[in-house]
């Protein structure tokens, strides 16, 4: 069994972080006791010395040096020196020791208050949610020492040491990260390298490529090297063009499915997110074992929670387009088209969700700004309706509802010159409806489409996908255009699908110039199938 401490240790070895300068306690005994012999543990009297000691070989080496302190004395008696390390740019991994997680609720004798101790002075800090996080947040803590050249702290509970952990999960902080700048230049060449072996390698894209810059760079170099591009799950923004050959889809949410996807490829370059984004969490590991993942991305957050061997801050479009200007071409097949037809809905028969979509995608302009929150028919809208231009998807990068509705509003007035239409759940648009007044007041000409179905779709489905019965009720009596009219927004019922063809004839047309907003309730059946 590979223990959370076998594990830090070899991420202690990775690093070059050989000496351990510590004043021992009682909380780090089970990470101290039985040192490995490559492993030298340096004694100092006061937690004060043992930070100035680590400061000064920090200077001397370039690299960050390791610190282990004492809980709450600890970490007090070292304030001062920590600080000092911070205004002298010195990089130092410190972990704190902290009492045993499994009665910190109770606050046990030696149980530290530790967070916001060491005031401002630490460049970043974290206590691992759980104990086979420790050694990623101490992996993470020595590239934030190094960027910002100061003290990383990382608070460890005393049992977390013993627990186990599965090294088939990897690390969710990048084995190497470059900054911008030569490294960044040394990192093209890297990734370069990468691409060049790979045999299969595919693209994936985040919220951070959208913009017209990237999505060129991205367009060179995915038709150079053949590879297929993949959306991020629960992207807020499009990262590339959607109708493109190259495009593939969006990646699914749960690890098995992502497995699946990422199986038959041997790199992955993931540019403008993290790498990789799920929901909800699954068992096993998060890649197929084999592949190799890059992340590029001018977000460092975003680059030291990812599963990966190279992360790259840089500007993505500045990189990808360096990448494809050195990257050796090669040639394959384009991904199958995805979307098909939809069939209109039977005399008399429900409209549903894709109905709606399908209407919209044979109407709205290449430039329309398309702002999402239809949870319970969000993978139905990304197949049925691409975003053609940079900005042409807007959703919640939280998941968070209420966002869209009044974004929509803010969008239409932050560019005039580009259509906007919202697509909304019921459910949705209620916890931002109070933004229809503005929208009417501030003339914010968005088109508000409202698909009802009287109930939250996507809680029902994952209740019953738990086994258990829902206890909120259904709320079929809630009327959104009745809403919106009292908010002072035009609104229309749209019942059937003749009528909603007829409606969008009528008004798709003068979205480029509308100043007045609109809003359609479109009753909508259920749609049993969830699949985030």
């Amino acid at each position: 069994m590979t223990t959370v401490r076998d594990a830090t240790l070899d991420v202690l070895r990775r690093y070059g972080m050989h000496r351990i300068f510590a004043n021992p306690g009682s909380t780090e005994v089970a990470f101290l006791a039985d040192l490995p012999d490559d492993l030298e543990f340096v004694l100092a009297l006061h937690e004060g010395s043992v930070v100035g000691m680590a400061t000064g070989h920090a200077i001397a080496t370039g690299r960050p040096a390791f610190v282990n302190l004492h809980t709450t004395a600890g970490l007090g008696n070292a304030v001062g020196a920590l600080a000092t390390a911070r205004v002298n740019r010195a990089p130092l991994v410190v972990v704190v020791g902290q009492q045993d997680r499994r009665h910190l609720a109770l606050e046990p004798f030696l149980a530290g208050r530790l967070d916001g101790l060491a005031g401002p002075y630490p460049v970043w800090v974290n206590q691992p949610a759980l104990a086979q996080d420790v050694p990623a947040a101490i992996r993470r803590a020595w590239h934030e020492a190094r960027q910002h050249r100061g003290p990383a702290i990382v608070v460890v509970p005393m049992d977390d040491w013993s627990a186990p952990t599965d090294p088939a999960l990897g690390l969710a902080a990048p084995t190497t990260v470059l900054r911008a700048g030569p490294e960044a230049d040394a990192a093209a060449g890297e990734v370069v390298r990468l691409l060049d072996r790979a045999a299969n390698p595919l693209v994936v894209v985040g919220a951070g490529a959208d913009d017209r810059r990237t999505w060129d760079a991205l367009v060179s170099l995915a038709e150079r090297i053949g590879a297929p591009v993949w959306q991020e799950a629960f992207g807020a923004r499009a990262g590339f063009p959607q109708d493109h050959p190259r495009f593939a889809g969006h990646l699914p949410a749960g690890r098995s499915r992502l497995r699946a996807v990422l199986a038959p490829h041997d790199v992955a370059l993931v540019v403008g997110t993290g790498a990789f984004r799920q929901y909800p969490y699954e068992p096993g590991p998060l890649v197929p074992d084999g592949l190799t993942v890059a992340v590029v991305s001018d977000d460092p957050d975003e680059l030291h929670h990812s599963r990966a061997e190279l992360a790259v801050l840089a500007d993505p479009a500045a990189f990808c387009l360096a990448v494809a200007e050195q990257v050796t071409p090669r040639r394959a097949p384009a991904p199958a088209p995805r979307a098909g037809t939809v069939e209109p809905p039977a005399a008399g028969e429900p409209m549903r969700a894709v109905h709606v979509f399908a209407a919209l995608a044979e109407r709205l302009p290449r430039d329309v700004v398309l702002v999402e929150e239809t949870p319970s028919s969000r993978p139905d809208l990304h197949r049925l309706l691409p975003a053609r231009e940079p900005r042409g998807f807007v959703s919640a990068a939280m998941g968070g509802l209420g966002f869209a509705l009044p974004a929509a509003a803010g969008l239409r007035m932050g560019d005039p010159s580009r259509p906007v239409v919202a697509v909304l759940g019921d459910g949705s648009s209620l916890y931002g409806i109070q933004g229809l007044w503005s929208a009417a007041r501030y003339g914010c000409g968005v088109l508000f489409v409202v698909l009802s179905n009287g109930r939250y779709a996507v809680l029902d489905r994952l209740a019953d996908k738990a086994g258990g019965k829902a206890p909120w009720p259904a709320f079929e009596d809630v009327s959104v255009h009745g809403i919106a009219q009292a908010l002072g927004c035009p609104a229309r019922r749209v019942v059937d699908h003749p009528e909603l063809l007829a409606v969008l004839d009528e008004v798709v047309p003068t979205l480029a110039h509308r100043t007045e907003p609109l809003l359609l309730d479109v009753p909508v059946r259920v749609d049993t199938r969830f699949e985030p």
